[in-house]
């Protein structure tokens, strides 16, 4: 007994050793554009590496320390060389992050990169605890780390230096911790707060599940954080000029290409926008329809697949909710990695049952948006066209979200 554990334990180092090498040459590859990328001028405002990092954090917390408004798209245009407004971040982004943007530009953004890649460890490490005991944690987290940072969702994040790791790992914690350990949920929760259009489907979500002390306590976290920025904003013009920033913001988000709901080039993922690249129709008020049906249907069946022993379908259902409800983007599925794996854990052992069949087409169309690799984007466009393309990851999320809401619509009470 003790050589088979022996040579099963040698195993697992040598599984770890020969995956988190890979891994490391993935990561390698991805971290590059953080100092490939040149310092940002006027002139070469449309790089795309690093670009995020750029507009929505390094040069908005540089504007906040002198004593502008980050808000502000003219303020940030005339200022700084940024392509992108600075969407409507929780206000204490600025603070949370502000160690990145203290140094130069290079160091900020390699800093940042490597910062971002822990934090997709950490979320491996989340969803590697959803396989045991089918695989040790150090296994479980090598595979999902570099599968992680060889996917297309992966690579962005560092090639383009989005925060939405921090925001999964938050958004992974709060569904994870939920019932144990709620204060540290309502922590996680606020985490995912730093872009409302995850903190507030998430945490209506988790409310209806029943998780209202959760929910509540972590948006009021996220509120009284923001104070610290809030107030100094307010202090420098008066509560209508920071309106008035908001304002213009919203307004200059509704039209950009990258943005706008009836946007043809637009990567969007939600109902509202999928439907136009689809149909060329924006039906009045369907940003408005569109989040609110999503998200009622999701919470009712959420509660339905709790009720009926399958905490992991409702987890991936909210985590879908989340992303076809209001305007998100492919990499904003990364909040679905915990639950996606957890959803396969147990949908493996039932994968012949008839009730089931249609939750391995679920995972393989959430992998789509994971799978869309610039040579696979390539093909597409040369086949389909551009629109196409861009279109892809959107009907794949959605349908997923579609089947798996036909799913839970099927669940009792004690049989999912």
């Amino acid at each position: 007994m003790t050589a088979l554990r022996t040579r099963a334990a040698r195993g697992h180092l040598l599984l770890v050793g020969l995956v988190g090498l890979v891994g490391v040459v993935g990561a390698w590859r991805a971290l590059r554009p953080a100092w490939q990328a040149p310092t940002p001028t006027a002139a070469n405002a449309a790089e795309e590496r690093m670009q995020d990092f750029r507009d929505a954090l390094y040069f908005p917390i540089r504007e906040f320390l002198d004593g502008g408004n980050p808000y502000h798209p003219a303020e940030m245009f005339a200022h700084w060389p940024v392509r992108q407004n600075f969407n409507l971040y929780q206000p204490y982004h600025l603070v949370l992050h502000l160690p990145f943007a203290l140094p130069g530009y290079r160091v900020g953004a390699v800093a940042f990169a490597l910062a971002s890649l822990v934090l997709l460890v950490l979320l491996a490490v989340l969803a590697a605890g959803r396989l045991r005991p089918h695989a040790p944690l150090a296994v479980g987290t090598a595979v999902v780390a570099t599968l992680l940072v060889l996917s297309q969702v992966g690579k962005a994040q560092l090639y383009v230096g989005q925060v939405n790791p921090l925001i999964a790992v938050g958004a992974a914690g709060a569904l994870r911790w939920r019932d144990r350990h709620p204060r540290w949920a309502a922590v996680a929760l606020a985490l995912a707060w730093l872009k409302p259009q995850f903190g507030l489907p998430l945490a209506l979500l988790l409310f209806a599940r029943g998780s209202r002390r959760v929910a509540l306590t972590g948006t009021a976290v996220a509120a009284v954080a923001s104070l610290v920025v809030v107030v100094p904003l307010v202090a420098r013009g008066g509560p209508g000029a920071f309106l008035d920033a908001v304002a213009a913001n919203l307004a200059h988000a509704a039209h950009t290409p990258y943005g706008a709901v009836d946007s043809p080039t637009s990567q969007r993922i939600d109902l509202a926008a999928v439907f136009f690249r689809l149909t060329g129709w924006s039906p009045p008020g369907a940003e408005v329809v569109a989040p609110v049906g999503a998200l009622a249907v999701s919470a009712v069946l959420a509660r339905r697949l709790d009720r009926a022993g399958a905490p992991a379908a409702a987890d991936l259902l909210t985590c879908l909710a989340v992303a076809v409800a209001v305007v998100h983007q492919p990499g904003d599925v990364l909040i679905a990695v915990p639950a996606l794996v957890a959803v396969a854990v147990v949908w493996w052992p039932r994968r012949r049952e008839r009730a089931w069949r249609p939750v391995g087409l679920v995972l393989l169309l959430v992998a789509v948006p994971f799978a869309h690799l610039h040579f696979v984007g390539l093909a597409v466009r040369d086949v389909l066209g551009a629109r196409a393309d861009v279109t892809l990851d959107g009907v794949a999320v959605v349908l997923a979200w579609a089947l798996l809401v036909a799913f839970a619509s099927k669940a009792r009470c004690g049989r999912p």
